[in-house]
């Protein structure tokens, strides 16, 4: 029988006052079978085949990490990769003059520690409650010569990766403090809808400070954006940590301005 870690109750994104609880590599325990994770059709391991499944299992474990716990520092040595079953995790990066900058989120599905540097290249820490599918680097090394179509997909998530990078150096250089908002967001519910909820309703599990540490800007010009995006009646914004968009169109003319 699979041994489930249960280190705090399971709650909402945030709060972020919790205990920061990180099980020792040691403990973490067996995930259980790979074919009912609620996630699998956003990982990389979506392009296996049930009997296939199989294989994976027997390399992964679970892993809870409490609010605010870190996953790894900036230059740690790379001994695992992660899928997020449930949560989110920031990545930060420190400037040589101490400016703090989010490198980005990652949210149920995405691939973490996808890298040819032997060490982490952020400090990597949950947002919330966060469960993550971890497999050893070696192990995942193993499984991508014994499926090819696991190895392909890897390459792919690194090509969007890339991509994804470049959109944003480019966001920050050529785009204002609102287009920089709306692209945001938009973003964010084009990741909402791939995971199968395509409605206005998008989460924000992390807090304004990190949502300005990613977009280059301060918090009060986060707060002024989102309260001009309001005011324009693009979107509400029913709770701290949720958006409703109003006008999807809307917040596309912006970005395309």
């Amino acid at each position: 029988m699979a041994r489930t870690l249960s280190c705090v109750p399971v709650m909402a994104w945030p709060p972020f006052d919790s205990p920061c609880l990180t099980p020792p590599p040691d403990e973490a325990g067996p995930l259980g079978p790979c074919a009912h994770c609620q996630v699998r059709h956003l990982a990389v391991c979506s392009v296996l085949t049930h009997e296939e499944m199989h294989a994976l299992d027997a390399e992964a474990s679970s892993q809870l990490l409490g609010p605010g716990a870190v996953l790894a520092r900036q230059g740690d040595p790379r001994r695992h990769v992660f899928t997020v079953v449930r949560g989110a995790l920031r990545m930060v990066r420190l400037a040589a003059d101490g400016r703090r900058q989010v490198a980005g989120f990652a949210l149920p599905g995405d691939f973490v520690g996808l890298s040819g540097s032997p060490t982490y290249r952020h400090d990597v820490e949950a947002l919330g409650e966060t469960e993550l599918c971890r497999f050893g680097i070696d192990a995942m090394r193993r499984l991508g010569e014994r499926y090819p179509q696991l190895r392909e997909k890897l390459f792919e998530r690194a090509c969007v990766e890339l991509d994804s990078a470049r959109d944003q150096m480019m966001a920050l250089a050529r785009m204002n403090p609102i287009e920089r908002m709306a692209d945001f967001l938009l973003k964010l519910a084009a990741r909402e809808a791939r995971a199968g909820n395509p409605g206005p309703m998008v989460a924000l599990p992390m807090p304004r400070a990190d949502i300005a540490d990613h977009l280059g800007l301060t918090v009060e010009t986060v707060s002024r954006c989102l309260t001009t995006l309001r005011g324009k009646g693009l979107i509400a914004v029913p709770e701290t940590y949720r958006i409703e968009i109003l006008d999807f169109a809307g917040l596309e003319s912006l970005r395309a301005a």
